[in-house]
């Protein structure tokens, strides 16, 4: 696999899966915009990157202008965008249904579901003139496999995987693939959001005993992923959701 001369954006770069991700596929060749809530965050992933072939940008992806202004700073330095990896996202509290406030659930569905159309109506036009292009969105198996107690999460989650599948009918005559990656919990300081303790060694004991291959996913598992995804190895995939969960779907 290669990204060689491939432009990538990736959101959410300052840290886990959207850091682990930037740094791969920078080592696999492309350039890279790292978009983050955090801009030092972002600027500590360029840092890494460090050959000059990076740019860190400041962005809140649930903001429309915010994400037409990634997408169009990312074409005006580099030219054009390969791949858009729509990673950034926010977990969800454990609890009843009827204790979630109305500000928690529009705060979830708004980062973890209107991003992913605010930035596919930014990508798409690009995309289709170059006739070719990888959007990829951080889904969950919590959208296929619901727990209890996640119902903001999951129908975030869900719905992001729904409007995978149709993003990918509609953009294949243009030669542009859309997947959805589906972590387990990953083993980020996020993890202890989800009700298993407020201590990550504590949360990763609780939360990999129910899942079969006895541990968390990591960020470089579903950046290993992710570069699959958006390389040539994968020009026939398209519209799946890629469980990357230790067997926790089954």
């Amino acid at each position: 696999m290669s990204l060689t001369g491939k432009v990538a954006l990736v959101t959410g770069a300052g840290s886990g899966i959207g850091q682990a991700s930037a740094l791969l596929v920078a080592r696999d060749g492309a350039r890279v915009v790292a978009a983050d809530l955090d801009g030092e965050a972002a600027a500590r992933t360029v840092a890494q990157i460090g050959d000059g072939q990076a740019l860190a940008l400041t962005a809140d992806v649930s903001r429309p202008e915010d994400s037409e202004r990634i997408v169009g700073e990312t074409v005006a330095r580099f030219g054009k965008l390969d791949v858009f990896f729509q990673n950034a996202g926010v977990p969800q509290a454990a609890r009843p249904v009827e204790e979630i406030p109305l500000d928690e659930w529009q705060r979830i569905i708004a980062v973890n579901l209107t991003a992913l159309f605010l930035g596919a109506q930014q990508a798409a036009p690009i995309m289709k003139r170059q006739r070719g292009g990888v959007i990829l969105v951080t889904a969950s198996i919590a959208g296929i496999r619901p727990r209890p107690g996640l119902s903001a999460y999951v129908a975030s989650k869900g719905g992001a995987i729904a409007l995978v599948k149709a993003l990918a009918l509609e953009l294949a005559p243009y030669q542009v693939r859309v997947n959805a990656i589906c972590p387990v919990a990953v083993r980020t300081p996020m993890v202890t959001k989800f009700g298993f303790g407020e201590d990550l060694d504590e949360a990763e004991r609780r939360f990999g005993a129910t899942i079969p291959l006895g541990r968390l996913t990591t960020p470089d598992d579903i950046a290993a992923a992710a570069l699959y995804l958006a390389s040539d190895a994968a020009s026939a995939v398209t519209g799946i959701t890629l469980e990357v969960d230790g067997g926790r779907g089954i």
